[in-house]
């Protein structure tokens, strides 16, 4: 009687552990898809429509972007969930890159992202921000050039200042901020589907959806998919959080599979509704498409618009900078770049020479750029390191065959990636040569600097000596010393890497 009293007791434990497994699962299931979904959407849905239009030529083809721009995520989101659970490292692409192929590769994406991709993606948020800002106040025009630059360069010092002086600053920003987008969003949805249901969606008959301003071409369709490509980023950043997945073989493509389709249905919905209230040639005339949309349509509620936007793209700015900053921390710990970025500020454990870095750099773009090329600008150099990375993955699988893969997609989905990839970045050389080209030369001017500044090991002691000064007075001025090292971090990849 005893022993079965126990057994009982036993299997009522082994249930009860079961069932909260089962709990726990389930809450990471909803919570990956709300981190999926709260990364993915942003301010590039109040950006792009307007450059999808331009480049796909009709509303058509269009929404026929946007919803395999999509699919495409999908694709993405796969193979990098594959390689998250296989190299647990934090840094995502650069960690990737530099475990599969080596340093040199790492490092070029660690400069391509310190130089063009964060930077310039800050800048076209910055400068829809001032956009959307400015525009009440000239109605009838486009705001002075000057005037958007200028509180563009006040925003994004005023959030670097925030992020500089308290963590739990910027993260109470990006939580309130992030209402306004959601709001915003909303919003255009549900009056476009009233318009829609009171008849009004001409644009969107199949005989006009699909009638051509201009003759289409493959390469101004690959065009149009970077457009909305800027408008999907963040997909690759849900493998951020693999490590901490209760059983991420299950939940990390289930959370794939609900929150890809739901962005990519919001996204579609949102410009249906745009083109519900405009025609195809008032959404490219205007410079700001949801104030114009609020105008036409809410009336002495217009005001709302411009505001949930602008408190969108001010909370995608934090975002950004809070992100890239700690890209440079990543990247100056591992070597790659000064070891100046790699400290904090002694009180606040803020990293703010990275900071002040991204800063920088996005101030200086915000004064060369104008919004749509930047757009094109950063989506190429994206995909660039997004084929990249999944190539890793190819090459993973053939040089180590036996690492264990929580995860591990069919061939099929990163050779479909990779094909897509090969067309669009080759058409959009073809059709953007400068722009493209552009971000491949200063994405190649890493490599002397790799070999000069991380490669080259007996430089004169001159070299040292200035940069040791240099390093000292930054210290000094920013109030920063390196942080405690975390062993953990210092690991192996994978503790089956020498027995491969």
């Amino acid at each position: 009687v005893p022993h079965s009293v126990a057994s009982q007791r036993k299997c009522l434990q082994v249930e009860e552990h079961g069932r909260q497994r089962k709990s726990r699962v389930c809450k990471q299931s909803i919570y990956l898809c709300f981190f999926s979904k709260g990364n993915i959407i942003g301010s590039g849905i109040f950006i792009s429509p307007k450059g999808v239009l331009e480049h796909a030529g009709s509303v058509g083809l269009s929404l026929i972007v946007w919803v395999c721009g999509g699919g495409i995520c999908a694709l993405g989101s796969l193979c990098y969930a594959e390689l998250g659970v296989t190299i647990p490292k934090s840094g995502g692409d650069y960690s990737y890159v530099t475990e599969i192929f080596g340093g040199l590769v790492g490092f070029l994406l660690l400069w391509s992202a310190v130089l063009i991709m964060y930077p310039t993606t800050l800048a076209v948020i910055a400068l829809t921000f001032s956009n959307y800002v400015l525009q009440p106040a000239f109605p009838d025009c486009l705001p002075p050039y000057i005037a958007t630059r200028l509180l563009a360069t006040i925003c994004v010092l005023f959030l670097t200042w925030v992020n500089c002086s308290s963590v739990r600053w910027a993260t109470r920003i990006q939580d309130v901020f992030t209402v306004g987008k959601l709001l915003a969003l909303v919003l255009i949805i549900v009056v476009g589907l009233i318009q829609i249901c009171r008849g009004h969606y001409d644009a969107l008959r199949p005989s006009e959806a699909f009638e051509f301003r201009q003759d289409p071409s493959v390469g101004q369709i690959a065009l149009a998919f970077l457009q909305a490509s800027f408008a999907y980023s963040g997909w690759n950043f849900l493998n951020y959080v693999t490590e901490e997945v209760v059983e991420p073989r299950k939940n990390l493509p289930r959370a794939i599979y609900i929150s890809i389709p739901l962005v990519t249905l919001v996204y579609t919905m949102t410009n249906i509704a745009y083109f519900s209230s405009m025609s195809p040639e008032e959404l490219l005339a205007s410079n700001a498409v949801a104030v114009t949309f609020g105008e036409k349509l809410l009336g002495m509620f217009s005001w709302v618009m411009p505001i949930s936007v602008a408190l969108s793209t001010f909370g995608g700015i934090n975002g950004y900078l809070f992100t890239s900053s700690r890209l440079c921390f990543s990247g100056a710990r591992e070597g790659h770049l000064p070891y100046l970025l790699a400290m904090i500020h002694l009180k606040n454990c803020t990293p703010i020479p990275a900071l002040l870095v991204c800063c920088f750099a996005t101030i200086v773009i915000l004064c060369i750029g104008e919004t749509h090329n930047l757009i094109n600008y950063v989506s190429f150099i994206n995909y660039l390191s997004y084929g990249v990375t999944i190539a890793g993955l190819l090459y993973l699988r053939k040089k180590r065959p036996n690492l264990v893969r929580p995860i591990k997609v069919s061939m099929l989905v990163p050779i479909a990636y990779l094909v897509f990839w090969a067309v669009l970045l080759g058409f959009s050389l073809y059709s953007e040569p400068v722009v493209c080209g552009l971000g491949m030369v200063i994405m190649l001017t890493g490599v002397p600097v790799y070999f000069v500044g991380v490669h080259w090991k007996d430089k004169p002691k001159c070299v040292y000596r200035l940069v040791e000064r240099v390093t000292y007075i930054g210290q000094k001025v920013c109030y920063v010393v390196f942080p405690q090292e975390d062993l953990s971090e210092t690991e192996p990849l994978t503790s089956s890497k020498a027995t491969d």
